[in-house]
C-alpha cells in the first residue's frame, strides 16, 4: 500500500518531532501494509515554510536511516501547500514547489474555514502548467461542508482530490466522516491518505479505513483507491468517475 500524505519527516513541521518518532512512525506504516510513503511537509500556511530543495536533502536523510535500520520503507518527497497566488510563479522558478514524488501531481490544501475567491482561477492555471491538483482533505473544510457545489464544480473541470482516512473512520467526528462517504458516494474524491502526523493522536488508519470502504463499498473500490495511489508515484492518469453532486436530503423541509 502507498500512503501520499504524511508527516513523518522529523522537525520540520507539527509532523514528527525528531529522528527516533520519524522511525516509530515508519514501523507503524510497515506494520499497516505500507511500503511506499510521499512525506507532505506543510508549506506557506503561515507557520511552516518547506521548499523544494530543503524536502529532498531531508528526504534522502531519511530513507538512509531507514535503510540503516532495517525499515523495508520507502520515503519519496512531496509537499503539502497552502493555497496562495504566486504558487504558479514559484514552481516555475524551479527551487521552491514540490509535486508529489516529482510527478505532475501537485497538493493543494485550502484554509479549513472557507475556499479563496480565486481558488477556481488558479486550479485552472495550475492545469494549463501541465500539473494536476489534488486538494487535500476537503471534507475537513467549512464551505465545502456547507456547499459541496464548490468541490463538484473544481473536481468537473479536472481537478483531483484526496480524502483522510482518519475522516473516513470517524475519527474527526460523525459530520466529516458522513460528508466524507458522500464524497465518495458522488465520485468527488481520486485518493485515500494518512495524513498522519505521530503514532499516537493523529496515527495511519489505513488498514482499518480500506477494510471500512471494502465493508461498505465493496473490494473494487479499495482496488481504485490502490491503484490510483500507484498509479500517482509512477506520473500515470489515475482512474476518474464521473462526478455528481451531493444530494443534501431534506427532512421536515430542513437540510
Amino acid at each position: 500500500m502507498i500512503d501520499i500524505h504524511c508527516h513523518i519527516l522529523p522537525g520540520v513541521d507539527d509532523g514528527a518531532k525528531d529522528m527516533d518518532e520519524s522511525m516509530d512512525m515508519a514501523k507503524e506504516a510497515v506494520r499497516e501494509g505500507i511500503h511506499t510513503i510521499i512525506a507532505t511537509p506543510h508549506h506557506k500556511n503561515r507557520q511552516w515554510d518547506n521548499e523544494k530543495t530543503f524536502i529532498l536533502k531531508r528526504v534522502a536523510e531519511l530513507n538512509q536511516h531507514l535503510s540503516n535500520e532495517g525499515i523495508p520503507l520507502t520515503i519519496l518527497p512531496g509537499q503539502e501547500t497552502r493555497i496562495y497566488g504566486e504558487i504558479l510563479e514559484d514552481y516555475l522558478s524551479g527551487g521552491k514547489i514540490l509535486p508529489l514524488g516529482e510527478t505532475s501531481y501537485l497538493f493543494i490544501e485550502f484554509p479549513s474555514g472557507h475556499v479563496p475567491r480565486y481558488a477556481e482561477t488558479l486550479l485552472y492555471e495550475i492545469q494549463t502548467e501541465g500539473l494536476i491538483p489534488i486538494i487535500v482533505h476537503p471534507e475537513r473544510n467549512q464551505e465545502i461542508i456547507e456547499n459541496p457545489d464548490l468541490l463538484y464544480k473544481f473536481v468537473k473541470s479536472g481537478t483531483l482530490t484526496q480524502v483522510t482516512a482518519g475522516s473516513l473512520c470517524g475519527y474527526f467526528g460523525k459530520k466529516i466522516k458522513k460528508f466524507s462517504h458522500q464524497l465518495i458516494e458522488a465520485n468527488l474524491t481520486h485518493f485515500i491518505a494518512s495524513d498522519a502526523h505521530n503514532v499516537h493522536n493523529r496515527t495511519f488508519k489505513m488498514a482499518e479505513t480500506m477494510d471500512m470502504v471494502e465493508k461498505s463499498y465493496g473490494v473494487d473500490m479499495v482496488y481504485l483507491f490502490r491503484e490510483n495511489a500507484e498509479l500517482l508515484v509512477q506520473g500515470k492518469n489515475v482512474y476518474r468517475e464521473i462526478p455528481e453532486r451531493v444530494v443534501r436530503k431534506k427532512f421536515l423541509g430542513l437540510f
